[in-house]
C-alpha cells in the first residue's frame, strides 16, 4: 500500500510537470479539456496559467512538437511514431513530427562505468583492447562508443542510459492514463482508438529498451538477406551483448544523409545503390514479412564496391503470411491500376464498423486509382500513392492497423531515399517483377501443399475439440444456461416501424367504430340536432373525418421517409 501511495504521489508530480509544459507551449486549453487542471488543483498543485498564451501564435503542430521535445524520451518516441502515421495525421503534423530528434547530452563515462562494469564483467578498458570514453552519438535511450576487440575487430558499444527504463515505464503509465482521458473527453479522437495506439507504442518501446532484441532482429534480417551479398548487416558479438549493452561491428562508410560525398568520392554508382537498396527493402517486406521499420538516411551507410549497410534494428515491422498476401494484392492493384482490387483490400483492413459510408469510401478510392489510368509504369510514385491512400482513410476517420502503418512508412522512406540517390528511380519498376515472382511462387505445388497441410491441421484440431465442445454445450443446455445472441442490423428501425403500424391499425379501428356508431345514432329519433341531423351522430362523423385525414397524412409522411432512407 505504501509503495502504491508513493507511486501515486510521483505520478501526480509528473502530471503536474506535463501540464506545466503543455501550458507553457500554448496548450492550456487541452489541459482544461482533459480534466487535468481540476485534478491537479485538488491535489494541491497550482497551475501557472499566465504563460498559457505565450506561444499561442504558433501553429498547433509546432506547439505539440516543442512540448514533446521538452517532455522527454517517451513523448519524443511517440512523436516519431506518429510521424509515420499519415493515416491519422495531416501533412502539416507529419512534417512537424518529422523534425523530432532524440539527440541529448551524453552521459559522462563515470556515470556509465558502474552499469557497464556489471554488464561486461569488468572494466571496459580491460574487456576491450581499446575503448573510447567519448561517445560517437548520444540519443534518448542509449549512446554509442567506439572500441576495438582484442582480436583487432573494430566495434561499436551501445550502452543504455542508466535509469532510462524506469523513467520510460512511468511515462508510459501516464500516457495510457492521458489516452483514456483524451478518448473520454475529446469526441473527435474516438475513431483513432488512442488507448490502443498507446498500448501498441508501449510494446514497441519496451522492445527497444532491450538492446539484445535489436541484435536478434539484426541477425534475423542478415540471414534473410544472405542471398544479396551487396547488403551488409553488422555482425553481433554476443559474448558482450545483453539487455543494457550490445556490441556490433563498426561500419565505415558514407552516411545516407551525406549524399553529396558520393559525388566526389570514387567508386560509387548512385543509380546502382538505389536499385540495390530497393531490392533489399522489397525482399524484406514482400518475401520475408520481417523488415526494417525505420530505414531513414541515418540508418543507412554506403560502402565501397557499391554495397549498402543497414544499422539500428530496434524498430522492425512484422507481416503475417495472410497480411503479406493482402499487401501483394494492394501493390498489384496499384501497379495495374485495378481499382476494385485496391478497394477490396482496404475495406477489409479498415473494417465496416466505423459508421463510415463504405460506398463513399469505395467511390473515393476508385476515383483515386482511376486518375493513374493510362500512366506509364515508370511514372508511378508508389510512396506517394500509398500516402494518398492513407489520406483517404484519414479523411473518412479510418486508421490502418499498426503493422500496415509501419509498412506505409517504410515504402515512403524507400521511395524518398531512392529518388535522393537517383532522380530517375522508380520503385514500381523494381516491385513489379518481384510481385509477379512472389505470386507465382504462391501457386507452386510445394506452396499449395504447405497451405493445404496447415488447413488440414487446423481442421483436425477443430475435430479434436468437437466432442468436448458438444459435451459442454449439452451440459449447459440441461442446466438452462444456453444463451443465443442475435444481432440484426436496423433492428431498432424495424421495431419503430412495427410500433407505427400498430398505432395506425388501432386508429383505423377507432375510425371504423366511429363511422358505424354514428350511422346507428343517425337513425335514432329525438334528442338535440344540428343542421337537422342528430348532434351525437354528426360529431361522430366529424371525428371520423379528422381521424381519417390524420391517418392519410401519417401514411404519406412514412412513405416519403422510406424513400429518403433508400436514397441515403
Amino acid at each position: 500500500m505504501l509503495s502504491d501511495s508513493l507511486a501515486a504521489v510521483r505520478d501526480i508530480g509528473r502530471l503536474y510537470d506535463i501540464a506545466g509544459v503543455l501550458i507553457r507551449h500554448g496548450l492550456g486549453d487541452s489541459v482544461r479539456r482533459l480534466g487535468l487542471a481540476g485534478r491537479l488543483e485538488q491535489a494541491g498543485h497550482m497551475l501557472h496559467w499566465e504563460h498559457a498564451a505565450d506561444l499561442a501564435q504558433l501553429p498547433p503542430a509546432v506547439q505539440v512538437r516543442m512540448a514533446m521535445e521538452e517532455l522527454g524520451p517517451a513523448f519524443v518516441k511517440l512523436g516519431q511514431l506518429l510521424a509515420g502515421r499519415s493515416d491519422l495525421l495531416g501533412p502539416e503534423w507529419i512534417a512537424e513530427f518529422g523534425k523530432l530528434h532524440n539527440q541529448v547530452p551524453a552521459v559522462p563515462m563515470e556515470q556509465l562505468r558502474p552499469q557497464l562494469r556489471e554488464d561486461l564483467g569488468g572494466e571496459p578498458e580491460d574487456v576491450f583492447a581499446h575503448f573510447d570514453p567519448l561517445p560517437l552519438a548520444a540519443a534518448s535511450i542509449a549512446q554509442v562508443h567506439r572500441a576495438r576487440l582484442k582480436d583487432g575487430s573494430e566495434v561499436i558499444v551501445k550502452i543504455r542510459r542508466p535509469g532510462i527504463a524506469e523513467t520510460i515505464e512511468a511515462d508510459l503509465a501516464l500516457l495510457a492514463h492521458l489516452a483514456a482521458l483524451a478518448e473520454a473527453n475529446l469526441a473527435w479522437l474516438k475513431p483513432y482508438h488512442a488507448p490502443l495506439l498507446v498500448r501498441e507504442f508501449a510494446k514497441s518501446l519496451r522492445r527497444e529498451l532491450d538492446l539484445a532484441v535489436e541484435c536478434r532482429n539484426a541477425e534475423r534480417i542478415a540471414q534473410n538477406l544472405h542471398s544479396l551479398p551487396c547488403i551488409v548487416v553488422p555482425r553481433v558479438h554476443w559474448q558482450h551483448t545483453g539487455v543494457r549493452v550490445n556490441v556490433q561491428d563498426y561500419v565505415q562508410g558514407v552516411p545516407g544523409d551525406q549524399l553529396q560525398r558520393l559525388l566526389v568520392e570514387d567508386g560509387f554508382d548512385r543509380a546502382l545503390l538505389a536499385r540495390r537498396g530497393a531490392q533489399a527493402v522489397l525482399k524484406m517486406i514482400v518475401q520475408d514479412g520481417f523488415f526494417h521499420a525505420d530505414p531513414h538516411p541515418g540508418n543507412v551507410f554506403y560502402l565501397e564496391d557499391n554495397r549498402i549497410a543497414f544499422i539500428d534494428f530496434g524498430m522492425v515491422g512484422r507481416l503475417s503470411e495472410r497480411r503479406r498476401s493482402d499487401v501483394l494484392q494492394l501493390l498489384s492493384g496499384l501497379v495495374q491500376r485495378d481499382a476494385q482490387k485496391v478497394c477490396d483490400v482496404l475495406l477489409d483492413w479498415a473494417g465496416d464498423d466505423h459508421g463510415v459510408s463504405l460506398s463513399q469510401l469505395e467511390a473515393e478510392i476508385e476515383t483515386f486509382v482511376d486518375q493513374y489510368h493510362g500512366s506509364r509504369l515508370a511514372d508511378l510514385n508508389l510512396g506517394q500513392m500509398l500516402g494518398d491512400i492513407a489520406a483517404i482513410l484519414r479523411d473518412n476517420h479510418l486508421s490502418l492497423p499498426s503493422d500496415l502503418a509501419l509498412l506505409v512508412k517504410a515504402f515512403i522512406s524507400l521511395e524518398g531515399m531512392g529518388r535522393g540517390l537517383d532522380p530517375a528511380f522508380h520503385v514500381v519498376t523494381l516491385a513489379t517483377p518481384l510481385l509477379r515472382q512472389v505470386v507465382r511462387a504462391g501457386y507452386r505445388p510445394q506452396a499449395l501443399a504447405r497451405r493445404g497441410w496447415k488447413g488440414l491441421l487446423r481442421l483436425l484440431s477443430v475435430a479434436e475439440q468437437l466432442p468436448e465442445d458438444l459435451s459442454r454445450l449439452l451440459r449447459n443446455a440441461r442446466r438452462g444456461r444456453v444463451q443465443v445472441g442475435i444481432e440484426l442490423a436496423h433492428l431498432k428501425r424495424v421495431g419503430d416501424q412495427v410500433d407505427r403500424a400498430a398505432s395506425r391499425l388501432a386508429m383505423a379501428l377507432v375510425i371504423a367504430a366511429l363511422i358505424v356508431g354514428s350511422s346507428i345514432v343517425m337513425n335514432v329519433q329525438g334528442g338535440p340536432t344540428v343542421l337537422g341531423l342528430p348532434l351525437f351522430g354528426f360529431m361522430g362523423f366529424v371525428a371520423a373525418v379528422v381521424g381519417g385525414l390524420w391517418l392519410l397524412r401519417s401514411i404519406a409522411r412514412s412513405g416519403r421517409s422510406t424513400d429518403d432512407d433508400s436514397a441515403g
